[in-house]
């Protein structure tokens, strides 16, 4: 093991500022608005769309079944959490055959929203299902009544880079985000 620091960008956009629109979700994804009892969904879809990712060398709690679980669950009970910015994305692949495929979760933070942990599994990347979660989050944040929203990615994930400043957020601040990592 030996410490590490990654770069990671506070990305922040303006919810007064009209919002991007993403086309049509595709016909076999539906987009599920928050309940308690889908804890475990939300806590799978992150797991399987971060345990491979450098965000579970971030935040090894990514790169863990029960981690995710219990991220999922602390973020649930927080005084500012948002069910109204919180959605899960289901791929239907037959009438009783599904997978959770993706998740985001929104907090109030102050006068902000703060977006946690968008992730859309491998299998499901590639086709816009992240900028429809994204839009649910900041439309959720909007109903709130905030005005701006927020987010934290690690800038060796240019994919995730590239797709927020395409969608409007801007580059605010650069932290360093200190974590133990195993060497190969």
């Amino acid at each position: 093991m030996g410490m590490t620091y990654f770069r990671r960008f506070r990305m922040e956009i303006n919810l007064r500022s009209p919002i991007f629109t993403p086309p049509p979700l595709p016909s076999d994804y539906q987009l599920v608005e928050w309940s308690s009892g889908l804890v475990d969904a939300h806590a799978e879809a992150k797991y399987v769309s971060f345990c491979y990712e450098i965000d579970a060398n971030v935040f090894p709690c990514l790169g863990e079944r029960e981690g995710c679980l219990r991220l999922m669950r602390e973020i649930a009970k927080r005084d500012g959490f948002l069910g109204e910015a919180t959605w899960l994305l289901v791929h239907q692949r037959g009438p009783d055959d599904f997978d959770y495929c993706g998740t985001v979760q929104g907090v109030r933070d102050s006068d902000f929203g703060a977006i946690q942990n968008l992730g859309i599994t491998m299998a499901h990347r590639g086709r816009g299902l992240g900028t429809h979660l994204l839009h649910r989050a900041l439309l959720g944040f909007r109903e709130a009544g905030l005005t701006k929203a927020y987010l934290e990615v690690t800038a060796q994930n240019t994919g995730a880079v590239k797709l927020y400043y395409r969608l409007g957020f801007r580059r605010v601040r650069t932290v360093y985000k200190a974590a133990d990592v195993a060497y190969a």
